[in-house]
């Protein structure tokens, strides 16, 4: 049976295409997943999002690929991403219908897993709406799960509840290889920090097998999305609009690389700019997330106590740490940080090397404070070996 070791990296369509994905989109993400760098980072699903059917079924009950969006069809389009050396996603839905109106799967689980497997998919993004109430959401997951495991092709089960029922609890029970536990996210600094704030009590919930996934990444989002307003804008008014600048971005991918969270792209990554393009494929933040041993991050204090501030320390497979602070704060934070904080107490005889996770370069060798100031809604991250 499939097995899913660390939390799975791709690209989503909805953030950017919402209703409008088509056969196009999808290849040209291809091309551009492969020819930008996002493949070689590590990135390898390309998810097709709600609205991709009619609005019915045929007369065998079977999912119909709207002809219009995808005149070749969801297998050719599968044959195409796997020329690329990369694997395709679609979505349902628990539900009667999706969240667009579209045909769920409430009922045509079996069948709809079996078709899947025909089109040589390799994702299912299975969200939860018009699911009947009076029906366990947790067998509804549990279900489509079973469905996947025995329709001949191995498939990431992505479950998409929006923390319904306290899902965090039962998701790995029930075989979800990641899933949502936070509502939906938007570009803007509100929703993110909202997600992170729900997340302190449920990082030892996550790790390898079933990641909990705290939606797709607005970073590079910079007005032109569908989660967004229409038509581009620059950052200076994004910033009026309370859309997210670059450095708060920077903060959103880092705390998804310390969390070991899905790195799901919500952007256009054809267009994207270069800034962004190097955040998302930063090697060392890529190795945090990617990191085999998959351990939560744990919270410490340091020397300066902020309110609104966080401060994490991360134990990775190798050996080494990767160390954390991320600024909520209207305003710049000093931070003072010392091994015994980390868990070295000055008896160990133990030195920390510090090295910039976002730029590579090595800061050196710390016995005593290693003293950090960290801007306004951005974050400092740390790989730390010791010596």
């Amino acid at each position: 049976m499939l097995k899913v070791s660390t939390a799975p990296m791709g690209w989503n369509s909805w953030n950017t295409f919402g209703d409008k994905v088509c056969e196009k989109v999808i290849m040209e993400t291809a091309d551009a997943m492969v020819e930008r760098g996002f493949k070689d980072a590590g990135y390898e699903y390309i998810v097709i999002d709600d609205t991709w059917s009619l609005k019915s079924r045929d007369e065998n009950g079977q999912l119909v690929a709207d002809p219009v969006k995808f005149p070749n069809g969801i297998k050719y389009l599968a044959d195409y991403v796997h020329s690329k050396g990369l694997k395709l996603g679609i979505y349902s839905c628990t539900g009667y219908k999706t969240c667009g109106g579209y045909p769920g799967s409430y009922g045509n689980e079996f069948t709809d897993a079996k078709t899947f497997a025909s089109w040589d998919i390799d994702f299912l993004k299975y969200d939860n709406c018009y699911f009947p109430e009076h029906k366990d959401n947790k067998y509804a997951y549990l279900t489509m799960a079973n469905a996947l495991r025995t329709c001949g092709k191995d498939i990431v089960f992505s479950a998409c509840n929006w923390g319904r029922d306290m899902s965090w609890k039962w998701m790995r029970e029930v075989g979800a290889h990641m899933y949502r536990s936070t509502a939906d996210i938007f570009n803007n600094f509100h929703s993110i920090k909202n997600i992170i704030d729900e997340q302190y009590d449920k990082f030892n919930l996550s790790g390898f097998g079933s990641f909990n996934d705290l939606d797709m990444l607005v970073c590079g989002m910079t007005g032109d999305g569908y989660v967004e307003c229409e038509g581009l804008i620059d950052e200076e008014k994004a910033k009026n609009l309370l859309i997210c600048n670059s450095t708060e971005h920077r903060l959103h991918f880092g705390f998804w690389a310390m969390f070991s969270a899905p790195l799901m792209l919500g952007c256009d990554i054809r267009k994207v700019r270069e800034e962004y393009v190097k955040l998302m494929t930063n090697p060392l933040l890529i190795k945090i997330n990617q990191d085999q041993d998959a351990r939560p991050p744990m919270e410490f204090k340091t020397t300066y106590f902020y309110h609104d501030a966080k401060n994490f320390v991360k134990l990775l497979a190798d050996g080494s740490y990767a160390v954390g602070l991320f600024n909520f704060n209207n305003k710049e934070i000093s931070v003072s940080i010392n091994a015994d904080q980390l868990g070295f107490p000055r008896y160990s005889n133990i030195k920390l090397n510090y090295t910039d996770a976002f730029t590579g370069e090595n800061l050196g060798i710390f016995e005593n404070d290693f003293d950090i100031v960290v801007p306004i809604h951005d974050c400092k991250i740390y790989i730390v070996n010791t010596k």
